[in-house]
């Protein structure tokens, strides 16, 4: 089923509007209109005019003429835009497609809908709107997810209560700030990145992060909650962040009031017509549910009185534990009892699942059994940080014939983004096609495939004990499988492609220090042409990347991301081939 049935032409509609200019702003949008094109959703005069533009300002306002002329005049073609842009092709090209691409699926778009109200629309567009929804209440569009030689796609579904854990936003108005700016400049709030203090901290807030609860400030090489960062910062104890995290001389708070940012806040309480049914499996703490409202205005304190710091809770992966057995709960996957929602190393666990793999535990309750940074899941639960859908529900997450789909990855394993991707039938893990090394051809992939960690993870005890130069001096031809995986693991954590591609191309005046430049892409490419003749070789073009790293930056965020990746691939090189 196409997540996107989940969401209504309105919705759709709304969060197509919020988003024109930002995919007008896209970089080299010659594909991205070819695609339109293709699908009859441009008309081909207006494709023509833009095309040719060469001036880069001029070419978005063109597209952005494209996308207003879509609205107005091809409303009802909404769903058929973000289906053609979210094609595998159009995703592994634009970072921005990806983005809305997420944000469509784990839900977090509405925080964009919910500023808009049904009267917006015009009569034209209502009478679409109730059409389409009318046309789409007896009929859905079937997609399979890959899985060995079947096919697959995205499997992410927005929560059908995330849009009330969203805090409603003023219109955004002009903002005071304490100093002045100097003549010329100009504060753009509205920017993807943004440059933020606390203290004498610096990092830099990502606002799409900041609006789906994630750890969203990078600073020092190391990724903080806001909370965290007030901590790391030493300016208290990371409830006050929205007062003492500055953006330009202005704090976050303000920022956050005026509609300028958007803030996953978990204490927001819900009104009792929002809720939904509690399931059988939550039933238990619905006699506690008053206590808790109290309880909430008191301050959050719990059973014993001490106060809570929720903010712990906000990211969107939370550390889980059952005894010995430890994991990762994933808030987006979470619907009860019985939702493939806790990742380990090995696979995906429902809670009743995970609670039976501590065998210490004879009569284990996973509501009860379960904690995460000490509180059970009920708390969580209780606290609305956690929604269990009731028992009779029948969306994607809850239906019993979907659940062989959540036993993989909802994201690539390397790139972090969604998309059609190849699932190892050994390990959790999910791969784009090009993502993977050895880059995967769909036609030739066997009935069981197997990804390189696990090829290597089996193969483990073939290994044996070598010396530095040992490794160093043995031929490439035969440790190409090692090579790739230390790329993987490289790839995976440069989360911010900071080391993937040319620097030479998007950093000024690169070229006037660094007089041999090296990055990711270009290891790969040689290897993949036999560049290499020993191991050496391949070593020391990856240790370049990050001795250009430290001469140019320093110590600066980008000096430390580049140490602590280059101290990532030692270890793994020492790992893989035993050196002693």
């Amino acid at each position: 089923m196409d997540p996107l049935d989940f969401i209504t032409h309105e919705e759709l509609m709304k969060f197509f509007h919020c988003k024109k200019t930002e995919i007008s702003c896209t970089e080299e949008p010659h594909t991205f209109l070819n695609q339109l094109r293709d699908h009859n959703l441009v008309p081909e005069k207006l494709y023509q005019k833009v095309i040719r533009m060469k001036c880069k300002d001029r070419r978005q306002e063109g597209v952005y003429q494209i996308l207003d002329w879509l609205e107005k005049e091809r409303g009802h073609c909404v769903k058929q835009f973000w289906t053609c842009v979210f094609k595998n092709h159009i995703l592994q090209k634009y970072q921005v497609f990806r983005s809305l691409h997420n944000s469509l699926l784990d839900g977090s778009f509405r925080c964009y809908t919910a500023l808009f109200s049904a009267e917006e629309l015009s009569s034209s567009e209502q009478d679409s709107i109730q059409s389409m929804e009318d046309k789409a209440n007896g009929q859905t569009n079937g997609r399979k997810r890959k899985k060995s030689t079947e096919e697959a796609e995205e499997k992410h579904e927005p929560g059908p209560s995330s849009l009330s854990k969203w805090i409603q936003k003023k219109p955004a108005k002009r903002l005071s700030f304490s100093a002045p700016l100097k003549q010329g400049h100009k504060a753009d709030f509205y920017k993807s990145q943004l440059s933020v203090t606390c203290g004498e901290k610096e990092g830099t807030l990502y606002r799409e992060k900041l609006a789906k609860g994630y750890k969203s400030i990078c600073s020092d090489g190391r990724w903080f909650s806001v909370s965290e960062f007030e901590k790391f910062a030493g300016q208290g104890n990371g409830r006050n962040w929205k007062r003492s995290i500055y953006c330009q001389n202005t704090p976050l708070h303000k920022l956050i009031e005026d509609g300028y940012l958007q803030f996953l806040n978990q204490k927001i309480q819900l009104p009792v017509s929002s809720l939904e049914a509690p399931s059988p499996q939550s039933a238990s703490s619905a006699g506690t549910e008053g206590s808790w409202n109290e309880a909430d205005k008191e301050g959050d304190e719990e059973e014993d009185g001490q106060p809570v710091d929720l903010s712990k809770f906000q990211g969107y992966a939370l550390p889980v534990s059952c005894g010995s057995v430890s994991g990762v709960l994933y808030e987006s996957r979470f619907r009860g009892s019985r939702s493939k929602s806790i990742r380990t190393e090995e696979r995906w666990f429902s809670p009743e699942e995970f609670v039976k793999q501590e065998i210490v535990l004879t009569d284990g309750h996973w509501e009860r059994d379960i904690l995460c940074h000490g509180k059970t899941l009920n708390y969580l639960m209780k606290k609305k940080i956690l929604t269990a859908h009731p028992s009779e529900c029948h969306c994607f997450r809850c239906s019993p014939a979907n659940l062989q789909e959540q036993d993989n990855d909802d994201v690539c394993f390397i790139c972090n983004s969604a998309g059609i991707m190849v699932c190892c039938d050994e390990c959790p893990r999910s791969f784009h096609l090009l993502c993977h090394l050895p880059v995967l051809d769909e036609e030739t992939l066997g009935k069981n495939w197997m990804c390189t960690f696990c090829v290597l993870k089996t193969n483990q005890q073939l290994w044996i004990h070598m010396t530095s130069e040992g490794v160093l001096n043995s031929p490439v031809s035969g440790n190409v499988m090692h090579c790739e995986y230390l790329l993987l693991c490289l790839y995976r954590e440069d989360a911010l492609r900071v080391f993937t591609a040319d620097p030479t191309k998007t950093v000024p005046r690169y070229t006037r220090v660094i007089s041999k430049p090296m990055w990711l892409d270009q290891v790969k490419t040689k290897l993949q042409k036999n560049s290499y003749q020993i191991m050496r070789d391949f070593v020391e073009d990856i240790r370049l990347i990050f001795q250009n790293c430290r001469i140019f930056n320093k110590d600066n965020e980008f000096g430390k991301m580049g140490a602590r990746l280059s101290e990532i691939f030692e270890h793994e090189l020492l790992t893989i081939f035993k050196i002693q």
